[in-house]
């Protein structure tokens, strides 16, 4: 476990908990740290900053917020991924010391519950292990990864009939607790003939939902 912050800590950053940081782990991290959530709660400074270089290493590694999709590759619903600007500043924010803040600056609203996403209705389920040529148009409303394991990762792209070459998915270092329905947030449209490639290190394969 990474050692705590002490509060001789030097100051050198003017990020604070109370003004930049509890909103960036309200939006990002509340839904499952929280008092009755699935983990620890970083609800409060207090709760948090033993925390603190933990938290940095953690959002370094893209490990926490879990979710899956390594960002930049396919754009989904829900994601709840932080920016590398975000990265950034808990960086900032743990190497400057940590600071609490003016705690008027606290914002003032309560953070929901998460709730669970509804699993995507789909006309057509096309199972992509290494590769498939389309046969007909497709509209491409959500993937999902089909038996890949702790630890695996899987990359998923098409070639188009006329050469274009788009990615669709990257999923890295996986975990099997992250698995559901990536929902697009803006469905796919490919014509017949669109070749369709999957890589993964175990041998699984993608599910395509399709309209």
């Amino acid at each position: 476990m990474a050692s705590p912050l002490l509060a001789h800590d030097v100051i050198t950053t003017k990020l604070t908990w109370t003004q930049e940081m509890s909103r960036l782990v309200n939006r990002h991290c509340l839904g499952c740290h929280r008092e009755g959530g699935a983990a620890f709660s970083l609800a409060t400074y207090s709760d948090a900053r033993p925390w603190a270089k933990a938290i940095r290493d953690e959002v370094l590694g893209r490990r926490m917020p879990p979710w899956g999709p390594v960002k930049g590759v396919g754009a989904f619903h829900g994601d709840p991924s932080l920016s590398l600007p975000e990265i950034d500043m808990f960086v900032a924010w743990v190497e400057g010391g940590a600071p609490e803040g003016d705690p008027a600056l606290l914002p003032s609203h309560a953070v929901a519950p998460p709730t669970v996403a509804a699993p995507v209705q789909a006309r057509h389920r096309l199972e992509v292990q290494s590769g498939m040529t389309l046969e007909a148009p497709a509209v491409i409303v959500a993937l999902r990864p089909n038996n890949l394991k702790d630890r695996e990762s899987l990359e998923a792209w098409v070639t188009k009939p006329d050469g274009t070459i788009e990615r669709l998915i990257w999923l890295r270092d996986y975990r099997t607790a992250w698995t559901r329905d990536y929902r697009l947030r803006t469905p796919l449209r490919f014509p017949r003939g669109t070749r369709i490639h999957v890589s993964s290190t175990g041998g699984a394969s993608l599910l395509l939902l399709a309209q």
